[in-house]
């Protein structure tokens, strides 16, 4: 009985690392025809009619509602409305360009918009708008600095924008959101977190109570202020406060410079504040949901939804999210 267990338990562990191997192999396989097949289309510019999408959905919710006859009368008035605005022309119809920018630690959506700020702005004629979607509770300082620049580069155009905040615009993320002509934001939206911190854990004491050496050559005084596995030191330790509010300095100049009416001794001490207490402090210039202000703009605008994707081979991705974990890891700058 003991050796049909045993028999049954060796099968058993055989099968198991069959299928592991054949699962193993079946996925390297899709990753590798993903990779061909990935290479044809490395970008795409999207555009999505905002307006049209909407009107599509006003038509299915008054077909489902309406009494027949009422529909059809529906249908005939929008006709004669489309042939209007086809007189009109849409050439010298104004536009809202939306963009949506979903902030991570690492502000990784930078690149795509990037593309779609110099796109932009090749693009736009008088009477032309922008609208940043903005959802962004900060992250590492030099990434979102460069976010923030590429709405700067709006602004300089000369093309009015307006950053919509519905969830969270902290730290980093309001850096961005201040260069804007106008901030909107939802009544319990979070803002401000006009801060920097920097923070990691040190394991020196571990390695030395098991015997473990760790050694740390630099080039320079102040190289290395704080370290994961080296002994910290008090000047090490003072240093990297210098550092931290020099970074201050700049974040409160650069909000400054936007801003001017701000009192940044009331708002730059990495505190946040919701929606109405925002506005009462000058941080946001109204109340206002991003959907809200669409509609609006909906009326005499043509509303144009833009999203960029640069399609990455999987060997791409995958690396991409390994450096992603080890910059949540290092992060130095985080609403």
């Amino acid at each position: 009985m003991e050796l049909l267990l045993a028999s049954l338990f060796d099968y058993g562990l055989f099968l198991a690392k069959t299928l592991t191997l054949l699962v193993a192999i079946g996925l390297l396989l899709i990753l590798a025809l993903r990779a061909r097949s990935g290479g044809a289309h490395p970008e795409q510019l999207e555009i999505t009619d905002l307006k049209e999408r909407y009107r599509s959905l006003n038509h299915a919710l008054k077909e489902f509602s309406l009494p027949r006859k009422e529909y059809k009368a529906f249908l005939k008035q929008e006709r004669k409305r489309e042939k209007t605005r086809e007189k009109a022309g849409n050439a010298e119809r104004k536009r809202l360009f939306i963009i949506e920018f979903n902030g991570d630690i690492r502000a990784s959506e930078v690149g795509a918009l990037r593309v779609l700020v110099t796109a932009l702005i090749q693009e736009a004629r008088e009477g032309d708008q922008v609208l940043i979607r903005l959802d962004n509770a900060g992250g590492m300082v030099s990434e979102h600095g460069l976010a923030a620049s590429q709405l700067a580069r709006i602004r300089a155009k000369g093309l009015p924008l307006t950053v919509a905040v519905d969830k969270v615009a902290a730290s980093g993320g309001y850096l961005m959101a201040c260069v804007a002509d106008r901030i909107i934001a939802a009544p319990f939206a979070v803002l401000g977190s006009i801060g920097v911190l920097a923070e990691l854990p040190n394991f020196h004491r571990l390695l030395e109570r098991h015997g473990v050496d760790f050694e740390l050559h630099t080039a320079g005084e102040h190289k290395r202020t704080l370290t994961l596995f080296g002994e910290n030191t008090d000047e090490g330790r003072r240093k990297l406060c210098e550092q931290l509010e020099e970074t201050h300095r700049l974040f409160k100049a650069f909000v400054a410079e936007y801003r001017p009416s701000l009192d940044l001794d009331r708002v730059a001490t990495g505190e946040y504040w919701h929606g109405q207490r925002a506005v009462e402090l000058g941080l946001v210039d109204a109340i206002q949901t991003s959907d809200d202000f669409v509609m609006d703009a909906g009326e005499d605008m043509e509303l144009l939804k833009l999203k960029y994707r640069a399609h990455k081979k999987p060997l791409e991705r995958l690396l991409s999210s390994v450096q992603a974990t080890l910059d949540r890891a290092f992060a130095t700058w985080r609403g």
